[in-house]
């Protein structure tokens, strides 16, 4: 007797935020592999998002490019009636888009914690919203926010940031007991260390890469098909009891592991 394979995610629709680029891409890729058909943003529908869209196709799944801007409440109202109006429905919400301002904390300005906060807090939980008001109707829906090793670590020198993704996580959990009772589950993808644009420059610099994989168990930082499996777990029906849970993808640096010095 067969059986219906675990993670399937045929016949379901995912919206992707932040897919011109980075692991926006990679968990378009991962719902797309699963089955599913995609919404992808960026602030501007132009090359980077466009090529993503044929590769998705290529795939033999559908695609749709859409305008998002996530500081912006009407470009976040206009972008869920253009995603609603393509397909009708959306059962996955993957909340990716990011940005970052690495400064010392003296260093940071009024507009640079606006600019992280509005983007990775404020963003988040109005794409949220506005997609919801759409789930919860249905009676289903799958939201799985993307935050960081940094929703449980701080950091120098990425303050917005990591208070930025820690809201995230507490939000998450607030949204988890809101909607739960809809059938909609919410969840945090918090990745740990995986090189994107935002922080390719730190890769550069092989002192600092070599200190980072002392510090993570699995002596590596994270390649970005390391998500695959996670994203496409939070995103099915197999997750369906588990909602308001912060999923750390970190090879275990959130562990505090650091390289020891046995003396004999």
């Amino acid at each position: 007797m067969s059986s219906s394979p675990f993670f399937d995610l045929s016949g379901r629709v995912a919206l992707v935020t932040g897919a011109s680029r980075g692991l926006g891409q990679y968990f378009g890729r991962a719902l797309a592999k699963a089955g599913a058909d995609l919404i992808i943003t960026s602030r501007k529908v132009d090359e980077p998002l466009l090529n993503f869209q044929k590769e998705i196709e290529a795939l033999g799944k559908k695609a749709v490019p859409v305008a998002l801007d996530v500081r912006d409440y009407d470009s976040i109202q206009a972008m869920g009636a253009e995603a609603i109006k393509a397909y009708g429905y959306i059962d996955i919400l993957v909340n990716n888009a990011g940005c970052n301002v690495r400064k010392p904390a003296l260093d940071v300005t009024w507009d640079d914690w606006n600019l992280v906060l509005d983007t990775n807090l404020r963003g988040t939980f109005f794409v949220a919203q506005a997609i919801a008001r759409h789930m919860i109707p249905r009676g289903y829906g799958r939201i799985v926010n993307i935050g960081s090793v940094t929703s449980v670590f701080g950091y120098a020198g990425l303050t917005p940031y990591t208070a930025s993704r820690g809201g995230v996580r507490q939000m998450t959990m607030s949204l988890a007991d809101d909607w739960g009772q809809h059938g909609v589950t919410v969840n945090c993808l918090a990745p740990g260390w995986f090189r994107t644009e935002q922080n390719k420059v730190l890769y550069e610099n092989q002192e600092w890469v070599e200190y980072l994989k002392d510090r993570i168990p699995v002596k590596r930082p994270g390649a970005p098909n390391d998500l695959d499996g996670a994203v496409v777990f939070l995103a099915s029906e197999e997750s369906r009891y588990i909602t308001g849970q912060t999923l750390l993808v970190d090879g275990g640096i959130s562990t505090g592991a650091t390289k020891a010095t046995v003396k004999k």
